[in-house]
């Protein structure tokens, strides 16, 4: 049997175990899955407010051209690292928006290729970093929590991490320096 069918098999047989597991302790199936459907209808109206502003504000960052301005200000640096300046638009926007950023790099892979230095460092943010600023904003947001600056500064800083293995490892397997 090829993995394809083994695959399309697995949540019909995930979901019939539950339903025996179920009728075993003698829940209320039904009733059980009209609640949670409530409960998570609720949880996603609840969160829909921070992921609006989340979106919007990504919008008016990419839009604004600001992020040319920003690497002005970065250039000196990204020369002497040798960093191509082609991927900064998609390490700065990583944090905020995980669409955004697998557009620019779509977008990098179109026009340097797959296996070009700046396609594979480009994979390489995309897989390593995460959306720090859009994960705290919707689900600290979601919950109430307002007092996020630690996480927000150990997010940041895994992130500027990770940007910075990827470049060093890219560079080290695939050379680039």
């Amino acid at each position: 049997m090829n993995l394809v069918k083994i695959g399309n098999l697995i949540i019909p047989i995930v979901v019939l175990l539950i339903i025996v597991y179920a009728l075993r302790k003698k829940v209320k199936i039904y009733d059980s899955f009209i609640i949670g459907a409530k409960e998570g209808l609720e949880l996603a109206i609840s969160v829909l407010p921070y992921l609006v502003a989340m979106l919007f504000a990504t919008n008016i960052l990419l839009k604004s051209n600001v992020l040319n301005y920003v690497f002005d200000i970065f250039s000196p640096v990204i020369n002497f690292f040798k960093i191509p300046k082609e991927i900064l638009p998609m390490a700065l926007v990583r944090p905020i928006s995980g669409n955004a950023s697998f557009a620019v790099m779509v977008d990098l892979i179109k026009n340097f290729g797959p296996d070009s230095y700046i396609g594979r460092i480009a994979s390489a943010i995309q897989g390593s970093t995460d959306t720090t600023i859009y994960v705290l904003s919707l689900y600290f947001g979601s919950i109430g929590i307002k007092k996020i600056k630690y996480s927000l500064w150990v997010g940041l800083l895994t992130d500027l991490t990770c940007l910075i293995v990827s470049i060093i490892l890219v560079s080290f397997v695939f050379g680039g320096f």
